[in-house]
């Protein structure tokens, strides 16, 4: 799937992706400079950047040592005391179902053989979350209750006899090669994208186990329709028309997956996540993941309420981005656009955290204003209530001057590592 965009709409654009549709208009903004002719935005298959590849402050957030600017050694420090409560401050794995690499930014977890119910083909995919708490506990995955109420957005499927899950309907793509480029005038919206994978009208990440006790798991598919032999890249450097984007290494023979981690905040917290399924073809080639359209079903807009299944993510639009990675502001889609770098996306809550976790993110796109930009407000922002502020005194807006709020994306986003 390609999606071309006429770079003479500037910020024109109506994004006409999984049945919905984003309105968005205006001007170059003051204080934003006219997009260069070249750029070193991600335009391949893949998953670009690791957390930890730059030391620049814009872009590795991991947290320095207590011991900066103090007169006691490190090798002085007690436990942090997230070890006596993850609530407190300090690392936290959330994902525990397999070890998170620092030196590689990246996170190894179990891969899954299922198969599909028409053709007998086989899926493979991975488990990151699920509805039940003593699954969660049990398979070292993140719990979110808000999951039970997305059925409408999942697929079914039930386990043989053999315990094999085998899914009632859902294939992927993954042939296609991943494409983004800059806008013309300016890095957002592109001038042109195409995700790296593509889900059929059923596929979802989202599978309800019917004779499992319609319990929900988060299961995205890793490849499809492949034997172990195709997808053996232990080593690294597998073949992105046959995996997931996300995909570090794969060992079919060990049960293996390592994927790319990314970095984020949670109410002012960094955190590194996995980014794996959206609702929108706009949203996937951005994130390098799954375009999933039956992820679409699912309600957005009333986060926290009674029977949602989602929780909100801000992601800026037009954030710092002069100096790349050596700003320590530097945030939002002009900055990935232009470095190619993850844009240092803001969670809701999540877990150990909040209560209201869900992997399924609802984006919110914020823009600073030019009277923002003008004044000298504009800077990295790294919790939730923080951006509501700036929206509620006017310095930030939806996208194009539009009002903020939901986008009616959906990013399957699950966080794997809280790092204070």
């Amino acid at each position: 799937m390609k999606i071309k965009v006429n770079p003479a709409w500037k910020m024109s654009l109506a994004l006409l992706t999984a049945g919905v549709v984003v309105a968005v208009s205006g001007q170059l903004r003051a204080g934003q400079i006219k997009q260069p002719k070249t750029t070193t935005a991600s335009d391949r298959s893949g998953p670009g950047p690791g957390p930890f590849e730059s030391q620049g402050p814009g872009c590795n957030i991991f947290p320095p040592s207590a011991a900066v600017g103090s007169g006691v050694d490190p090798s002085y420090f007690g436990p942090p005391p997230s070890e006596s409560n993850p609530s407190l401050v300090g690392p936290v794995q959330l994902v525990r179902s397999g070890p998170v690499s620092f030196q590689d930014g990246t996170i190894t977890l179990p891969l899954y053989r299922g198969k599909l119910a028409k053709g007998n083909k086989t899926v493979w995919y991975i488990l990151t979350d699920t509805s039940d708490a003593t699954a969660a506990s049990a398979l070292g995955l993140n719990f979110s209750q808000k999951l039970q109420f997305s059925a409408i957005g999942a697929r079914t499927g039930n386990f043989d006899t053999s315990g094999q899950l085998v899914f009632d309907s859902g294939t992927v793509d993954f042939q296609p090669e991943r494409h983004l480029v800059a806008g013309t005038n300016q890095p957002f919206p592109p001038s042109d994208f195409a995700p790296g994978s593509v889900g059929d009208k059923d596929y979802s990440p989202l599978v309800k186990i019917v004779n499992g006790g319609g319990v929900i798991y988060n299961a995205p598919m890793i490849a499809f329709d492949v034997e172990a032999a195709q997808i053996n890249f232990p080593n690294g450097n597998p073949d992105y028309h046959l995996v997931h984007d996300q995909v570090v290494k794969i060992d079919p023979n060990a049960g293996t997956v390592t994927l790319n981690l990314i970095n984020g905040f949670s109410f002012g917290r960094p955190l590194l996540y996995i980014s794996l399924d959206s609702n929108a073809p706009l949203v996937a080639a951005i994130e390098g993941n799954t375009y999933a359209p039956l992820l679409g079903n699912i309600a957005v807009g009333h986060d926290d309420s009674f029977s949602s299944a989602i929780e909100r993510f801000f992601i800026g639009v037009n954030g710092p981005f002069e100096g790349a990675c050596d700003n320590p502001q530097r945030q939002g889609l002009f900055a990935l656009l232009l470095d190619g770098h993850r844009p240092n996306n803001t969670f809701g809550g999540i877990p150990t955290i909040a209560l209201d976790y869900s992997p399924l993110w609802d984006v919110n796109l914020y823009e600073w204003t030019p009277d923002a930009i003008a004044k000298g407000y504009r800077s990295q922002l790294r919790e939730e209530f923080q951006i509501l502020g700036l929206v509620e005194r006017g310095f930030l807006t939806g996208l194009g001057g539009a009002p903020f709020g939901s986008t009616g994306f959906i990013v399957n986003c699950p966080p794997v590592q809280r790092l204070l």
